[in-house]
């Protein structure tokens, strides 16, 4: 076992047991653990009392994504079993608790993927891995059943795909910070049946450099395929700019988000011609098409050294009013069937989604029907997602002179997903209504 060694004052004072001594420099920098040490760990993580069991969950834990690593070496037979006939056991809820305490993610023996809590702390592993990082906003906690829909989704949809997992696990450091609590109802038939839900939340993506500057923002929903290409599209940005000054970066980051604007942009107006979708507006006879306000274009001959000039040309505007209102349902499903027909779901997802809908009794062909409609909706969700609030927050960047993520964060929660920190109820809630319940339904 070899350490980076701390104060050497701190050495001094620590004993000799060695779960002490690995605790104590677990607590002062990283560690790196022999595979005995890390067998050990994940042996006793499940088979242990209660206290070895947490304590070496900790352990584990704190040694990063070699400590989760270790527990799917250890247990790699019981995980493929599972993953075939989907049959818990007491020893399978030992081993899944123990995956997920250590991975902090809900379901993990599907991803495989290690997630920091600490947002300092990733973009630490980032600098040092030399990786993007990746960080979720979402309602609730992402290792706890009840996380918000799309968290969910993303748990069983995207990060269980096999080529998405095998990716995140090579080329970022992943991270999420719960926005507040994911808010749930219970719908209690009063004869022992209940159906439990989250009712509102939604997720958003953001693609960091080491040093926390914004390269993308994925809000909601994607595709598997429409997720993995922004992946692939960030992690070339960042490679490009590091070691890169403040300047080149910012000017090589609004290059590709302008690009990326216009690309969508240019496809949303294709899809619309397509889709045969009309406007609702003042000309209703007309095929829609998106309009787009000029971007200011600095003279060619402008220094490079004048950064308004340059990042003048890389500034991007949408009429994001006139696109909205003017479809309604209908016309988005048109629009998915161009842009994202019905995508498709590898097999460790749609055997995921099978395993989790198992106990309902449901048969083969409303499996197969609920696997279609699911897809239309993933593919809906992916459109929407790009044409219109994806373009919206690259106009949103590229209009700021520099980007606070919390700022930004806030932001997106207020004005895309209509959920601002202001409103505690979440938009569930409204003194307008009257609803014949004593305190008008609130509980406290």
């Amino acid at each position: 076992m070899s350490f980076r060694l701390c104060k050497y004052e701190e050495i001094m004072r620590i004993g000799s047991s060695f779960a002490v001594a690995l605790l104590t420099f677990v607590l002062c920098g990283s560690i790196h653990a022999s595979s005995s040490t890390v067998a050990t760990l994940a042996d006793q993580a499940v088979n242990g009392s209660a206290d070895t069991s947490a304590e070496a969950v900790r352990q584990l834990r704190q040694l990063g994504p070699a400590g989760l690593n270790g527990l799917f070496a250890a247990y790699s037979p019981e995980i493929s079993d599972f993953r075939m006939n989907g049959k818990a056991g007491p020893k399978w809820d030992k081993i899944a608790a123990a995956i997920d305490a250590v991975a902090m993610q809900k379901d993990a023996f599907a991803s495989q993927l290690y997630w920091y809590t600490d947002l300092e702390t990733a973009k630490k592993a980032a600098k040092e891995s030399n990786k993007p990082v990746l960080t979720l906003r979402l309602l609730g906690n992402l290792n706890e059943e009840f996380s918000c829909a799309n968290s969910r989704l993303f748990r069983s949809l995207l990060y269980s795909n096999a080529e998405i997992s095998k990716y995140l696990r090579e080329n970022y450091i992943l991270h999420w910070r719960s926005v507040r609590p994911a808010p749930r109802i219970t719908i209690d038939f009063g004869d022992g049946r209940k159906i439990e839900r989250t009712v509102t939340g939604n997720s958003i993506h953001y693609i960091l450099n080491d040093e926390g500057r914004v390269i993308d923002a994925l809000p909601g929903l994607y595709s598997p395929a429409g997720f993995l290409i922004y992946l692939t599209q960030s992690k070339r940005v960042n490679d490009a700019i590091d070691g890169k000054d403040a300047y080149v970066q910012d000017v090589a980051v609004r290059r590709y988000r302008k690009l990326s604007f216009d690309r969508l942009r240019d496809k949303r107006e294709k899809v619309g011609r397509l889709a045969r979708i009309e406007t609702k507006s003042d000309n209703p006879g007309s095929v829609i098409t998106a309009t787009s306000d000029a971007f200011a274009a600095a003279p060619r001959a402008a220094t490079k050294m004048v950064s308004t000039d340059e990042i003048s040309l890389l500034r991007v505007y949408d009429t994001f009013s006139y696109f909205v209102p003017a479809f309604d349902f209908t016309d988005w499903e048109k629009m998915a069937s161009v842009y994202s027909p019905h995508p498709v779901l590898d097999e460790a997802s749609t055997s995921f989604v099978r395993r989790q809908t198992a106990k309902t009794g449901i048969s083969d062909a409303e499996f197969e029907k609920m696997m279609f409609r699911l897809r239309g909706f993933v593919g809906l969700d992916t459109t929407r997602n790009d044409f219109i609030y994806h373009m919206e927050l690259y106009s949103w960047l590229s209009e700021a002179q520099s980007t606070d993520l919390e700022t930004l964060n806030s932001r997106v929660y207020a004005d895309i997903f209509k959920t601002p920190d202001s409103d505690k109820w979440l938009g569930l809630y409204s003194t307008d209504v009257y609803t014949a319940l004593d305190g008008n339904g609130i509980v406290k």
